[in-house]
This record gives C-alpha cells, sequence and structure tokens, in this order.
C-alpha cells in the first residue's frame, strides 16, 4: 500500500542524504552509471557541497564487458573536481548467460585479452579476499574503512525492483528503514534514498536541473526498449542478458570484443528474446511445464555440480508452492534461469520475493489473519495480468 505525504520525494530524499552525511564520517556513492545512480549521485554532490563535505568518493566496479558509452560517461563523472573517484578494475568472476560451456567471465584476469585497457588511475589489485561481484562491495569497506563507520549510497528504486520490497521493510541503522546492513559490528551500511522515486521522477530531475547521463539510454530508447528495463552496466549476465540482442547495432566495436572475449555472445543474438528470457509457450512434446524444465536440466546443463543444483532448488520449490494456483508461472521462471545459465537464481530469488509471492506464503500459514485458509483461496496473479 503506498501513503502519499504532502513532500516531494525531491527535498525528502535530500533530507535523508543530509541525516547521513552527518551520520557518517565516509560516505560512498556507488556508481553504475545508470540513470537512479547518477540522480543519488547528484543529490550527494548538493549535500556535500553544503555541508563542505567535498569531493564525494565515488565508486564504480568496471565489470569489463561494458558499454562504451558507460565507459566514457564514466570517465566524464570521475574526472570531475567534486569527485573522489574509485575506478575498481580487479578480477572478479561474473556468471555468463549466453554460454554452458564457460558460464564466467573472468574479468579483468591476467593474461587474458581484455575488451579495452584499464584505466591510468584505477584500482586494479583485488586485495579484498573475494573474486564474486556480490561479495565485493562489503569487502571493500572491510579493507578501505576497518575501524570506521562506513555507508554507501546506491541507487536502488523499489519501482524498478519490486522483487527487493525487503529493503525497506525492517530497521537497517537507527530509525533508517531504507537499506541493508553489510557489517553491522563495525556500521557498514548500504542505503537506498531515492528507492520511493518513480521513473519519470529521475527523468524529470536529470533534464530539469540539466545533469548529463549516460546516452546509451538515448540508444535504447531509438531501438524500442522498455524504458523500465533499459540497463547500461554489463551486458551477459543473467539479469542483463537482452542487452545483446541490438548491442551489433548500437555499439558495433563493442559487440565485436565481447563476441572474441566470451562464448556464447553471437549464438544468442540468434535466439530471439521470447525463447531465451520471456518463456511463454509449452513445447508440443511435452506435457508439462515441470516435464519441459526437468528435460532441460538434464539435458542442458553439462556440469554435474550445477545440474544437481538446479534438481535440488526444484524439489525444494515444488515441496514449498505444491498448492499454489498458477504454479506454472514458477516453473516457467525456472525454466528462465536455466535458459539464461542462472546458477546462482538471481532471476528466480527476485520472483520469489516478489509482493504476490511473499502474500501466498503468509496466506498459506494462515499468518494473515490467524487461520488456515485453503491454498486454492489465494490465487497467485501473474504480472502481466496484474492491474497497473
Amino acid at each position: 500500500m503506498k501513503i502519499h505525504l504532502n513532500e516531494s520525494v525531491w527535498d525528502v530524499a535530500l533530507d535523508r542524504i543530509r541525516y547521513i552525511f552527518n551520520e557518517f564520517p565516509n560516505v560512498v556513492v556507488g556508481f553504475s552509471g545508470g540513470k537512479d545512480s547518477t540522480v543519488t549521485l547528484q543529490l550527494a554532490l548538493i549535500v556535500a557541497e553544503e555541508q563542505g563535505k567535498l569531493p564525494v568518493k565515488v565508486c564504480f566496479v568496471d565489470q569489463e564487458a561494458e558499454y562504451q558509452m558507460t565507459v566514457d560517461y564514466m570517465r566524464q563523472v570521475m574526472s570531475d573536481d567534486r569527485v573522489d573517484p574509485l575506478w575498481v578494475q580487479v578480477p572478479i568472476k561474473l556468471l555468463n548467460a549466453t554460454s554452458m560451456e564457460e558460464s564466467w567471465l573472468k574479468c579483468w584476469e591476467p593474461g587474458e585479452d581484455w575488451m579495452r585497457p584499464k584505466e591510468p588511475n584505477a584500482i586494479t589489485d583485488n586485495t579484498f579476499g573475494t573474486d564474486r561481484f556480490g561479495k565485493i562491495f562489503s569487502a571493500m569497506f572491510e579493507t578501505w574503512f576497518p575501524n570506521e563507520k562506513a555507508c554507501y549510497l546506491a541507487g536502488l528504486r523499489i519501482e524498478e525492483s519490486p522483487g527487493r520490497m525487503g529493503v525497506i521493510t525492517g530497521q537497517t541503522y537507527k530509525h533508517i528503514t531504507f537499506g541493508k546492513t553489510l557489517n553491522k559490528s563495525i556500521d557498514h551500511y548500504t542505503f537506498y534514498p531515492i528507492y520511493d522515486w518513480r521513473l519519470s521522477d529521475i527523468w524529470k530531475a536529470i533534464h530539469d536541473n540539466g545533469w548529463p547521463y549516460c546516452r546509451i539510454y538515448d540508444e535504447l530508447w531509438r531501438h524500442g526498449a522498455n524504458p523500465h528495463k533499459m540497463r547500461v552496466s554489463n551486458l551477459h549476465h543473467e539479469t542483463a542478458v537482452h542487452s545483446l540482442f541490438d548491442l551489433h547495432e548500437i555499439e558495433p566495436d563493442t559487440w565485436n570484443a565481447l563476441t572474441k572475449r566470451l562464448k556464447g555472445v553471437n549464438q544468442a543474438k540468434h535466439i530471439s528474446s521470447h525463447e531465451m528470457i520471456a518463456v511463454q509457450r509449452l513445447p508440443y512434446m511435452f506435457r508439462s511445464w515441470e516435464e519441459y524444465r526437468d528435460y532441460l536440466t538434464e539435458k542442458l546443463i553439462t556440469v554435474d555440480d550445477y545440474r544437481d543444483k538446479y534438481k535440488r532448488a526444484w524439489a525444494r520449490l515444488d515441496k514449498k508452492f505444491a498448492n499454489m494456483a498458477n504454479k506454472q508461472d514458477l516453473v516457467k521462471k525456472q525454466i528462465s534461469s536455466l535458459l539464461v545459465n542462472d546458477v546462482e537464481l538471481n532471476k528466480l530469488e527476485n520472483f520469489l520475493n516478489s509482493v504476490p509471492i511473499i502474500v501466498f506464503r503468509h496466506w498459506e500459514g494462515g499468518r494473515l489473519d490467524g487461520r488456515k485458509r485453503p491454498p486454492s483461496a489465494f490465487r497467485y496473479v501473474p504480472e502481466e495480468h496484474r492491474p497497473k
């Protein structure tokens, strides 16, 4: 449920950031080059200038397989005198959604033919104790601020990632609920000061203030991309693989470099987005979505450990959601994870954390009104049929 207050998201976001700057001696803007992190950065610069705390530390974890326009925009941002740049180009592993044979891109791995040279002033040594993208942010803070309070400001918005509703459901730091804890013992956190902004708020702020932004958005718009699904960072990850379908037209040099760097990219271009991402029609030779899922698990996944991981996940979810109406929507998400080599089940996790699924779990457990209800009383409504 939304509660509308007599305040603008602009004023509230600035107040949130002012409070954070007053509470934390070390504030770092986690920056991807996207529209949301652009607005977060610009608001942080306004507050830092008010409080005499310029320059602002800005951290970009470069995943190597980036749009050239993102790299160009990043160079513009990092050269701003108001910014203290932390351009991180260290060896890390990222899932490759386009190939079962080469499941990982080992970004910036020594001895590899990188897509482009490293930046002159980049941080290039991985001294953080992890090579995984999801863990490196907290690991960097533990290295940079081992005994100091510190926080990231990040541009996550609930409208764009409704599956992440959990980031605002509990206290993170004092009264703040819009964030997550990285390491409570040493007061390391991530905060999302624009979590309640809408897409229109983002672009209004950018254009009203004349702020620079990554021009890849213009190209994506020209190619008919859904504004809510536009991504500027990482071209092959399971949540961004749709970027590949137009890359050869938008940035042919980046396309050529990526196809040389990573297996499966060229093949992915020749598969329709519906076949690879949005599973819609059950192939006629299968009697059920479960049968299709199990066939793909057995035949498509070539690594034994990955296949076993998928099978365990399917068995657990089949048991947990046995009584859910329209269970085929869950199975379709599982198939989508298989097709994009989502070994870590990130896409599926977003679905399982969506509001309708959370409501179903509470409803089936009788926790909504204190008494059991038959599972059929709740019907999961697919996203495309929900009221806007």
